[in-house]
């Protein structure tokens, strides 16, 4: 399997998919994606949580490199890096197509005569 190259400041795979796992993280990714930009503020309007808890959610997502947050004043407000998602999903790609020349080869082998 081919490893996966990063920066030594860029976030592992397993941050990336920490990250996702929680319902909550992934219904605010959705939401920040759909909207284009929020602060903590306006986002926990539309959460089923705490500015606080959102504040904590937003802190895990900056931290796997899927948002960034800019200071504008007294607020920070957080976008959506698709980067990472795109380098996530090539990293996926690049899995399933190493996977599929592993099953065709086995393929070939019990297909032998």
């Amino acid at each position: 399997m081919t490893p996966l190259r990063r920066s030594p400041t860029s976030p592992r795979p397993d941050e990336v998919f920490a990250a996702l796992a929680d319902a909550t993280r992934w219904h605010l990714l959705s939401v920040l994606s759909a909207q284009g930009d929020g602060t903590a503020t306006t986002l926990a309007a539309v959460m089923p949580v705490s500015r606080v808890a959102v504040v904590k959610h937003l802190a895990v997502l900056d931290r796997a490199g899927l948002v960034k947050g800019r200071r504008r004043g007294r607020e920070v407000r957080y976008v959506v890096r698709p980067e990472r998602l795109e380098a996530t999903a090539r990293m996926l790609a690049n899995i399933a197509s190493e996977w599929d020349t592993r099953l065709a080869a086995i393929k070939r082998i019990a297909e032998q005569p």
